[in-house]
């Protein structure tokens, strides 16, 4: 009787995870968020602490939904994530990847849709965290830079959206660029699903057969030259980086995750 139930408590969890997901954005935005920038005056410290709520916020979403029975979860070499001004680029297999990975990382700076900037549930976050838009065209690079020299943690997905389903992964060269012209090493982050759960193309209350178990390994850092980009060849460079990467990211995702 218990297994038969399993699934559909699942997906009312699952609904009921992204509702309370919402609803804590929400409120965010309404009172943390007002009385942070009515308290707090300088701008760095108010970002800070803003990005601080953010962490603690996703850190308790994630065990939320793990508590509920939606997930299952181990990390692995996460002290690593522990220094500041880090690259940090992971392969995306599901919608929650970045809330993980925020999670994981106090002073977290990541790049954002646009759109995100003008949705209610997350405007009020990306704007007090200041996390970085992709709508700022060629300037991005150097912002992204910018941040990592900072100090901040700078989380990016080099595939831009979530790997689909067949697994063919499609990196665009942002992240190799940053890297290359930056110059800046690489901590790599490897999140492996399975069952597959939350990903492209898939409607969140098509729930697999079984919690979804991530395993989330934090991998030794992939040192990066400033010799190609100060001969001139910056751009041969990132793409040499980015099939680097592909294949790394593929690999990785591709080994099976133990019960």
């Amino acid at each position: 009787m218990l297994e038969k139930l399993d699934r559909p408590w699942r997906i009312f969890a699952t609904g009921l995870s992204f509702a309370t997901f919402g609803l804590g954005g929400l409120a965010l935005r309404l009172l943390y968020f007002p009385l942070l920038a009515l308290f707090v005056r300088e701008p760095k410290r108010q970002q800070r602490l803003a990005r601080l709520a953010v962490h603690y916020t996703f850190r308790f979403f994630i065990g939320y939904m793990r508590a509920l029975g939606v997930l299952r979860y181990e990390l692995q070499g996460v002290e690593k994530l522990a220094r500041s001004g880090l690259l940090i680029l992971a392969n995306h297999p599901s919608l929650i990847d970045v809330v993980f990975l925020i999670s994981l990382v106090p002073n977290a700076d990541c790049v954002v849709k646009a759109s995100l900037a003008n949705n209610p549930f997350t405007r009020g976050p990306i704007r007090a965290t200041r996390y970085l838009s992709n709508d700022s065209g060629p300037g991005l690079v150097q912002d992204c830079i910018e941040s990592v020299k900072a100090g901040n943690n700078l989380i990016i997905f080099p595939e831009g959206s979530r790997t689909p389903l067949d697994g063919n992964m499609q990196l665009q060269r942002g992240a190799a660029n940053i890297a290359v012209r930056g110059p800046c090493d690489i901590t790599p982050v490897i999140i492996r699903c399975e069952p597959r759960g939350l990903t492209k193309g898939m409607p969140w209350w098509k729930v697999p057969e079984k919690p979804m178990h991530y395993v989330i390994r934090v991998e030794d850092d992939i040192h990066v030259s400033a010799q190609d980009a100060e001969a001139g060849e910056a751009a041969k460079a990132a793409r040499q980086l980015t099939t680097r990467l592909h294949d790394h990211f593929s690999r990785g995702s591709q080994e099976h995750v133990g019960a």
